[in-house]
């Protein structure tokens, strides 16, 4: 069963478009968009299982550069 998450981004000025063109050349990555509110960047991570998901996000975003914060949100099934 494939994990997906759902990772919100705040970067550092002038870095959105830097980190955009960064991740989606990240395998494991299905989506990467540039957006307005209180984010910079969405991106859709999809992996094996939690715990590659886990590490994409640690070791392939956070290591991107010009990130400053994120807030993962892990897609569920409920139906």
């Amino acid at each position: 069963m494939t994990a997906r998450a759902y990772v919100l981004i705040e970067t550092s000025v002038g870095k959105t478009k830097h980190v955009v063109q960064v991740l989606r050349k990240v395998k494991g990555m299905k989506e990467v968009n540039a957006v307005t509110g209180p984010y910079d960047v969405i991106a859709v991570v999809e992996g094996a299982d939690l715990t590659a998901v886990g590490n994409l996000v640690t070791s392939e975003i956070h290591g991107a550069g010009g990130i400053e914060r994120t807030v993962t949100c892990l897609a569920v099934d409920v139906g």
